[in-house]
């Protein structure tokens, strides 16, 4: 790995109860010109306290437009790099070091540079869900709300190596007609368990419901010719995390059936009081964004660890593949 993890050290024993934690991390954020980000699959108090609450790039372009000296980035591993690289004047920190990503780690610089020489001259694209020295070699970041934007964006003729989540990478497929374009069999351990079935038995326990599905979710696969088809009156619609957010503002149905890790249950529900939401298995947790405490975030803020850093070449050239793909957003 080229980024770099300082000061780790970690005491769990503040001896101070939620409210005097909040209150305290409030203070020290203060004190500290601190901006704390929190991803829509943090746990409820996490995302509370935060600054700002949202998806992983959002996060990063929103903290690299404040004039905060320090970034403590709840989240995992990948975010506070991708966080680093925006900001590399800020200070960013991560308040668990074992904060990894199942998806980002189901590729790594070797396998990528031998997929790259058996295609010469492909393109590459890579979701944000990856590390920084993965972003560097690559042609192009996208999220999962803009990955249809990035492929159509590229040549027709232009071979294409999408990576590293199969599922999302078969959907972008489906949804362009690509043919040309390689997917890298990795997946999220957390998206991957739902079986197909379960989406239609949501269907039929709440019929009044629209169903959001994010497109890592392995049980959308039998569903793509359906989704295809983009049918406007259809229950079914896949979204990233922030787009389901946006569609649930918007849209007339009162019930929502969930395909997402849920965490973001917590914001669907605090920014649609009157709206019911349904998660479609309620064993859908990230272990990893779970990790994140206010304990380990007032550690973080009080002694300014786990700083996350990325080696200034890697940084530069992983910063062009993500230039690129907000030029596109």
């Amino acid at each position: 790995m080229n980024s770099v993890i300082a000061n780790q050290t970690f005491s769990n024993n503040s001896g101070l109860h939620e409210a005097e934690l909040i209150a305290e991390i409030k203070a020290l954020s203060k004190a500290k010109n601190a901006v704390i980000l929190a991803h829509n699959y943090q746990i409820p108090i996490i995302q509370d306290v935060a600054d700002f609450v949202g998806d992983s790039l959002g996060l990063s372009q929103q903290a690299a437009k404040t004039e905060a000296d320090i970034i403590a980035f709840c989240g995992v591993h990948f975010m506070a790099e991708t966080a680093a690289i925006l900001s590399p004047t800020k200070r960013v920190l991560i308040p668990d070091l074992e904060a990894g990503c199942s998806l980002a780690a189901s590729i790594n610089l070797e396998q990528l540079l031998q997929w790259k020489a058996e295609h010469p001259g492909a393109i590459v694209v890579s979701y944000v869900n990856t590390t920084a020295e993965i972003k560097a070699e690559s042609d192009y970041c996208c999220t999962s709300g803009n990955a249809l934007k990035i492929v159509q964006s590229i040549d027709a003729d232009r071979e294409i190596l999408f990576l590293p989540d199969m599922f999302l990478g078969s959907w972008v497929q489906k949804m362009t007609g690509r043919k040309n374009m390689h997917i890298w069999m990795g997946e999220c351990h957390v998206h991957s368990a739902i079986p197909p079935s379960t989406i239609e038995n949501k269907m039929q326990e709440h019929p009044e419901a629209e169903l959001l599905i994010h497109p890592e979710c392995g049980c959308l696969t039998p569903f793509l010719d359906r989704v295809a088809l983009l049918n406007p009156d259809d229950r079914l619609k896949v979204a990233s995390t922030e787009g389901m957010i946006k569609s649930a503002q918007t849209s007339s149905a009162n019930e929502f059936v969930v395909a997402t890790e849920i965490g973001i249950l917590h914001r669907l529900e605090k920014e649609n009081p009157t709206k019911k939401f349904f998660p479609i298995d309620a064993e859908m947790s990230c272990m990893f964004m779970k990790m994140i405490t206010l304990e380990k975030l007032y550690n973080t803020l009080k002694n300014e660890v786990y700083q996350v850093t990325v080696d200034e070449k890697i940084a530069q050239r992983a910063h062009l593949a993500i230039e690129r793909m907000i030029s596109i957003f």
